[in-house]
């Protein structure tokens, strides 16, 4: 059966675990060749080779989406691997919690960066595989390739969040800029969404008193939420559940799925209903 991303190639980061993982299986499953990216190279390996065995085709590319270089790599592996580029996913992120008197400089400058600073570099580096591939088409008088941008934000970002300033700001900073996009890109077929998370079953929801953590440029970063909020938190959700990364992945799919042709600028709620 023809998949709905045959012949188009997607990036996906942090896509070693959880959502963008998902989101890496499903695109391939529908046909897209996948360049699977993740901070650590281990589980980014491990997931495009999962690709490869059950038939689809992926590649990895593992580095941190905070180092300035790092764009320029992704999209010159992509290229050189499979010569175009259709599909963007701003996925990778983290958590690093405090409420607003708690909260140091440092906390506040990483988490903007990765969540704000590194999609919109990101972007920029796919200026030229993406809105520059349109205009050479359209000069060639064709109709230039769907292409699509999909950045993720969350619901903290949407609502704001208590001990999240940092997260919830710069996943409300991610709003702004999807619709930026979207308007200045939507003349050569390239439209710009993002998808605001509720409460999905990843490492950034677990109770942090099972301890996980994370270390970031020598930090140490404790990841999850109290018991009692992630226990609050599912009780507001109107569908009574926390979601999978698999029913995450589906509206990114969704979005970059040609249902959504007419679709850009939107910010889709993956929310099981919370915040409604």
């Amino acid at each position: 059966m023809k998949g709905m991303l045959d012949g188009q190639v997607a990036i996906v980061t942090g896509a070693g675990r959880g959502i963008g993982a998902a989101t890496a299986k499903l695109m391939a499953a529908q046909g897209a060749s996948v360049v699977v990216s993740d901070l650590d190279a281990s589980p980014s390996e491990a997931i495009a080779s999962e690709i490869r065995r059950d038939g689809g085709k992926a590649i990895s590319v593992p580095g941190d989406v905070t180092n300035l270089a790092f764009p320029e790599t992704i999209m010159k592996a992509t290229i050189e691997k499979y010569g175009m580029l259709h599909i963007l996913v701003n996925n990778a992120g983290y958590t690093w919690d405090g409420v607003v008197q708690k909260t140091t400089d440092e906390q506040w400058n990483a988490i903007i960066d990765v969540h704000l600073g590194a999609p919109f570099r990101m972007i920029r580096a796919a200026v030229p595989y993406m809105r520059e591939a349109a205009k050479t088409e359209m000069a060639a008088g064709a109709t230039p390739e769907p292409r699509c941008i999909i950045n993720v934000s969350s619901t903290s970002g949407l609502h704001g969040n208590a001990g999240q300033i940092n997260y919830a700001s710069a996943k409300m900073g991610i709003v702004g800029m999807t619709k930026t996009v979207a308007k200045e890109w939507g003349q050569f077929n390239i439209r710009c969404n993002a998808v605001a998370f509720g409460t999905i079953e990843t490492r950034l929801i677990q109770p942090k008193e099972e301890g996980e953590q994370i270390t970031m440029q020598g930090q140490v970063i404790q990841l999850g939420i109290p018991q009692h909020m992630r226990d609050m938190m599912t009780m507001m959700i109107p569908l009574g559940r926390t979601g999978t990364p698999e029913e995450a992945a589906g509206g990114i799919l969704l979005l970059a799925s040609p249902f959504a042709s007419y679709i850009t600028g939107h910010i889709l709620e993956v929310t099981g209903g919370f915040g409604i």
